[in-house]
């Protein structure tokens, strides 16, 4: 019977990754880039064209976007500190109906020295097509390092730019490893939707006393992950995984998430974590250690927030100190709790 519940899933995650393979990005790296099609330029001198020879950085953002806004201090200071270098334009994109241009430009100057690059409008929608859509992802803020030969070296969250600018700069930046590396990515994430998927119908909804059939979905799991073990540390494998074994073998689930948290190299894997044990404790009395785990998962979070003045880290201490105290550890209850009245201060 597992012999055929297996032959099953995996026909459905072939399916599933040939549906992706044929929806694929159209811009990914080491690709010439899309044209620049400009509305109106808000700031800085206006530019047709990328020119050979010279490095960007195009940086997608939106006047309601909390992020965006965060990120272009920073940006501003990396634009001063290669303005000899690379030139750095802010796109406004996404904006509401009702967002007149004379609002964006209000915004922008009202920025100052912390939107110091180039900024302009978009023109209709071209480059929310041809630059965001096309290359999957369509979110925002949004990163592209356009290089020295008018192709993308480099696309992803603005968070990161500071560690990958110098390298390209420097020459020192391998389009072709990086290209393995985002494909892997995003092979990787396609199995790990896939499989989310599938395991829906195994897991149960989610009542206390209700297991559904947490077996078969362990089993087709682990099966998974033998033939691709980058899956195990994957957000949603992680999600269910733990989710499983928490309502079966709570000491394998402790050990489970130990391992996670030290081969996770995603975010999104401490925020799994966190989201399992929130469901559990409402479900069931987890063990003592599995509290313990959370709080480890927590300050993971904490030390991987790229704009910790946009977020209310109160909120994430005051949740530490509780499950502490299901740790039963007072000590570190009452160290959190005090974390999270010194925040609460300075706001």
């Amino acid at each position: 019977m597992r012999a055929c519940l297996l032959a099953f899933l995996l026909l459905c995650i072939l399916i599933e990754t040939i549906n992706a393979q044929n929806d694929q990005p159209s811009l990914n790296i080491g690709d010439p880039v899309p044209p620049l099609q400009i509305g109106e330029w808000l700031k800085g001198a206006p530019f047709k064209k990328f020119e050979k020879n010279k490095l960007y950085v195009v940086e997608f953002w939106a006047t309601w976007c909390v992020p965006c806004k965060a990120a272009m201090p920073r940006l501003s200071a990396l634009a001063r500190e290669y303005k000899d270098k690379v030139t750095f334009l802010g796109v406004d994109v996404y904006e509401n109906k009702n967002m007149s241009i004379k609002k964006v430009r209000d915004f922008v100057d009202s920025m100052g020295n912390k939107m110091d690059y180039h900024v302009a409008k978009e023109d209709s929608n071209f480059m929310e097509k041809e630059w965001l859509e096309a290359s999957g992802n369509p979110g925002i803020p949004q990163t592209f390092v356009v290089n020295r030969e008018g192709k993308l070296a480099w696309i992803e969250h603005p968070k990161d730019i500071d560690t990958v600018l110098p390298k390209i700069v420097s020459n020192d930046w391998d389009i072709r490893e990086e290209l393995a590396k985002r494909n892997s990515h995003r092979h990787i994430k396609e199995l790990d939707d896939s499989l989310n998927n599938e395991l829906m119908k195994y897991r149960g909804d989610s009542r206390p006393k209700d297991f559904g059939k947490p077996d078969s979905a362990l089993f087709v799991i682990n099966e998974m992950i033998k033939k691709e073990p980058k899956l195990k540390y994957a957000p949603f494998t992680v999600f269910n995984t733990l989710y499983l074994l928490l309502k079966t073998k709570p000491k394998n689930a402790y050990a489970y998430g130990k391992e996670v948290m030290i081969g996770a190299n995603d975010d999104e894997v401490y925020d799994m974590i966190v989201s399992v044990i929130e469901i559990s404790s409402k479900e069931s009395t987890a063990p003592p250690e599995i509290y313990r785990l959370g709080t480890e998962a927590y300050q993971a979070l904490i030390d991987h927030i790229p704009y910790p003045e946009i977020v209310d880290l109160y909120k994430y201490y005051y949740k530490m100190a509780e499950w502490y105290l299901r740790a039963n550890d007072k000590a570190k209850t009452i160290e959190a709790l005090q974390k999270a009245i010194e925040i609460m201060k300075k706001e």
